[in-house]
């Protein structure tokens, strides 16, 4: 079974060159010599891929309000474009969910979106009652050696969230962290212990109390997003396999 979401776009995708990022969620682009500005949802740094020259995919948005005319989709790495829009990983398991796609949570058959538990706000709540599961989707589109990193960038919200996982596995409800990769060349997952270490040693407590951590790989293509293989998860860069 193909899982795939489209890209969101009111009207035809355009590309443009990436001239520099002047705020953390908006960008300065050139369209045939034109400079534009457009929105970008992702937070992380992304140092490795906003070089200067780089190509951008821009998707149009004309809404009333909004400060940009632009939404950026996703930028080249070569031929490889990469996501840039961290809702698409939600949509995507929104409708793996939905299509039964993903075998750990098949036996759910109510899902619930943006749940709250104490100050926490999950992605999503499978089921009901007793039986239940709480699900967090996170985005990742660092990969040094074959390796995806996760984060880019200092992460409190995902500690917490991790923290508060630990808590709730050990007293018998189900959790789980699913990192949807968006780039082509991943082999596994690794906390970024070098960026984060907070985060990295949430991970690992987390695994150790019973949280369930799973990565897929879901490149981008101007079609859309595809859920694609399972990668596995390794809590420090040293136990990664070589040969992987």
């Amino acid at each position: 079974m193909s899982i795939r979401v489209p890209l969101i776009a009111s009207g035809s995708l355009v590309e443009a060159t990436f001239v520099a990022r002047t705020s953390q969620q908006v960008i300065e682009a050139q369209i045939n010599g034109k400079y534009v500005r457009a929105h970008m949802a992702d937070r992380g740094r992304i140092n490795d891929l906003l070089v200067p020259q780089a190509r951008l995919l821009l998707a149009p948005r004309d809404e009333i309000g909004r400060k940009t005319v632009f939404q950026v989709v996703g930028i080249y790495e070569g031929d490889d474009l990469v996501s840039l829009d961290t809702h698409m990983p939600h949509r995507l398991i929104a409708r793996a969910l939905a299509s039964g796609a993903l075998p750990q949570f098949a036996r759910y058959t109510k899902v619930q979106r943006e749940v709250m538990v104490g100050e926490h706000r999950f992605d999503f709540r499978l089921g009901e009652g007793l039986s239940t599961c709480y699900l967090e989707v996170k985005a990742v589109n660092l990969v040094s050696q074959r390796v995806a990193r996760y984060p880019d960038a200092p992460t409190e919200v995902g500690r917490r969230q991790l923290e508060q996982f630990a808590m709730i596995a050990r007293n018998g409800q189900r959790c789980a962290m699913v990192f949807i990769i968006q780039r082509q060349r991943a082999r596994s997952l690794v906390p970024n212990d070098e960026v984060d270490p907070a985060f990295g040693r949430a991970l690992r407590f987390a695994l150790a109390n019973g949280v369930e951590i799973y990565a897929y790989l879901c490149p981008l293509t101007t079609e859309g997003m595809e859920l694609g293989p399972a990668v596995p998860v390794f809590s420090t860069i040293e136990s990664v396999p070589r040969d992987l």
